[in-house]
């Protein structure tokens, strides 16, 4: 079964934290896909990627900028096939997958200072249990650092 962590963002916005997951995805040599809560949020996060750092770059892609599988990084709200091959899957803005088993390692990232984010995230956390995932939870400190909780 898949790795699945679930991250409660409570010291940061998922705008900080995805970046720097991203950049440890790349760096051990696998492609994400991040699946985002609408076409909306696809456009915000690939302009974020672009403009989050001065000094550092993360290529990625959307269907608008088409080559799906040359993105190391492929930003949809579409929950199907990882067109670039992607082994890690981030999940944001309440999104959900019934692909999960298809990835080695899948990332929950939810708002901690939003209600009904919790509560998507732990019926997310019950539905994914029941299929026999291993979960593991994390939370954020104010200082942006994770720890695992569960």
């Amino acid at each position: 079964m898949t790795e699945v962590r679930f991250y409660h963002l409570t010291g940061g916005t998922l705008e900080s934290a995805l970046p720097v997951m991203l950049e440890r995805t790349l760096d051990r040599g696998q492609c994400a896909l991040v699946q985002a809560g609408s076409e909306a949020r696809v456009e915000a996060l690939a302009v974020h990627l672009w403009t989050f750092s001065d000094s550092s770059f993360l290529p990625h892609g959307t269907a608008k900028d088409g080559q799906a599988a040359a993105q190391p990084v492929w930003i949809t709200a579409e929950d199907g096939a990882a067109p670039n091959g992607a082994e890690v899957l981030f999940l944001t803005d309440g999104a959900t997958s019934e692909r999960v088993g298809d990835y080695a390692l899948c990332a929950v990232l939810f708002d901690g200072r939003d209600d009904e984010a919790l509560a998507a995230s732990r019926a997310h956390w019950q539905a994914l249990k029941e299929a026999g995932h291993e979960l593991t939870y994390w939370q954020q400190d104010e200082a942006g650092r994770w720890s695992q909780k569960a």
